[in-house]
């Protein structure tokens, strides 16, 4: 499976931003079937964990999203989105979406939230 991130871009504090992830090259069954992550690089090397979704469609939250950030998926079109409402400058950063079952890992969308 291949996972291919987008939707990133610079906006305001407080506006909003909607990240989709597509699998490519991949099967139904085997994404429908595993969790999808959104992780977050900001300046440093680390990848912390923002959001995920199960293949029931449960979301899991970091404490510091909770509120202002929805997971969702769409298994017919293979994605997965995050909507990002009430951005602050700390969301800064390269979004991520990965399978944790399979360590795949797409490529880095840049989201930049100014003050």
């Amino acid at each position: 499976v291949q996972l291919q991130a987008s939707g990133g871009g610079l906006v305001q504090a407080g506006e909003s931003l909607r990240l989709s992830c597509v699998a490519r090259r991949g099967t139904f069954s085997r994404f429908s079937r595993n969790a999808v992550a959104w992780c977050r690089q900001g300046s440093g090397y680390e990848r912390d964990r923002v959001a995920s979704i199960d293949r029931e469609g449960l979301g899991t939250y970091a404490d510091s999203v909770k509120g202002r950030f929805t997971v969702s998926r769409d298994d017919a079109k293979l994605t997965v989105y995050l909507q990002m409402n009430g951005l602050k400058p700390e969301d800064t950063g390269l979004y991520y979406c990965m399978m944790p079952a399979y360590n795949y890992w797409g490529q880095g969308t840049q989201v930049t939230v100014s003050s």
